[in-house]
């Protein structure tokens, strides 16, 4: 079975964690401190803030950024629901939005119509690696007086004009998810430029506790800690940072390697006129988090069928980015939602394998596969 995503880690991780662990602190300490620091410089951010995972990430950004109940935060439903579950947590509404058919991505001309005297934030989400049009949204936010908060989730290694997704906006939350172009096994983390917000999201995670754990086993003299207000357990342990530090080191590679992948698809791919390819304009820098296809209405195929065809050869694939407004969570309180663009791309769309490495015969197995498919049901490529 050629799955559909690993995560690449080696020795060096595995050796990492282990001089970690003998070491014997564990838990969020020097090696999370020093993987911030590492990750917010790769980023051009002045900050980062590493938590346990993306949707505690999004959560705390949403605190910071002052949202709570009674405000609107307008995300595209295609998105993990995790988007849209930062937003309930606080007690503020997702307002869903439309995004583009090309890119996934959230468009700023729907997102603009959906604005309403108790919109507060846009939580734009850089789709399966592919950069949104973050200076259209920062215009948008700053016509309207609005806060702007990035899922980059999926963003890590990614570029809008020439600068690394992390450092464009006040608040943005990657994912280290072993889906995720580089992995902690879990883990997240927080990037920003606002030193105020740098100072309250390390309260935050840590249950605001005034000092943390490394400052009071380094001082000289005796030091108690005050809780300064209601906060979460959300940190990331040592060993997840160590193993961070090395994957970092290897990000811009891995990206390298990924873009390859995607290259042999595109190369591969563009020749069938039914299906689109994702679009990568100039300025637009993509990580290839996930290969995402659309089969375009005049396909002689649906997708379900071909991907039960690829799973029958050993071919992992999954169904096109989900709409949360779809999902039972969110279906009843958003009936009224029209999103037609967002659900005809989940329903039209297929996700490939793609991970480093992935060997060239995998890949060729993958698009003859493909291929003799669509030959089989009397097509002619």
């Amino acid at each position: 079975m050629i799955p559909i995503a690993k995560p690449y880690l080696t020795e060096d991780e595995a050796q990492a964690a282990y001089d970690t662990i003998l070491t014997g602190w564990i838990t969020q300490g020097p090696k999370v401190q020093k993987f911030e620091e590492k990750f917010a410089a790769y980023t051009g951010a002045k900050y980062a803030v590493a938590v346990s995972n993306c949707t505690t990430a999004l959560h705390l950004s949403m605190i910071v950024a002052g949202i709570g109940p009674g405000d609107e935060v307008i995300c595209p439903s295609m998105s993990y629901i995790a988007t849209a579950n930062a937003i309930q947590y606080v007690g503020a509404t997702p307002v869903f939005a439309e995004v583009q058919q090309a890119t996934c991505n959230l468009d700023p001309i729907d997102a603009e119509k959906r604005i309403t005297k108790n919109t507060k934030a846009i939580l734009l989400v850089h789709q399966i690696g592919m950069p949104a049009d973050i200076e259209a949204f920062q215009e948008l936010c700053d016509r309207y007086n609005l806060k702007l908060i990035e899922d980059a989730a999926c963003a890590a290694g990614s570029a809008y004009k020439g600068r690394k997704i992390g450092s464009h906006s006040e608040l943005v939350c990657f994912s280290f998810h072993p889906r995720k172009v580089i992995s902690t096994g879990d883990g997240g983390m927080i990037t920003t430029n606002r030193e105020d917000y740098y100072n309250r999201l390390k309260l935050l995670r840590q249950h605001g506790m005034s000092v943390n754990d490394r400052v009071r086993h380094e001082a000289s003299r005796i030091i108690f800690e005050d809780h300064v207000e209601v906060g979460y357990n959300y940190r990331m342990t040592d060993i997840q940072a160590a193993v961070g530090i090395k994957q970092l080191e290897k990000l811009d590679w891995i990206v390298e390697e990924r873009r390859k992948i995607a290259s042999a698809y595109h190369e591969a791919f563009k020749v069938i006129d039914f299906i689109g390819l994702p679009p990568e304009e100039e300025g637009y820098f993509s990580n290839y988090q996930s290969y995402c296809i659309y089969l375009k209405p005049s396909s002689p195929i649906d997708r379900n069928t071909l991907m039960q065809e690829l799973l029958d050869r050993g071919i992992a694939s999954r169904r096109g980015i989900m709409n949360s407004h779809r999902e039972t969570a969110y279906r009843d309180s958003h009936r009224s939602v029209e999103l037609p663009i967002s659900e005809d791309l989940q329903d039209r769309s297929i996700i490939l394998p793609l991970y480093v490495p992935m060997r060239e015969d995998e890949i060729s197995l993958i698009t003859n596969a493909f291929k003799d498919i669509l030959i089989k049901k009397t097509i002619v490529i």
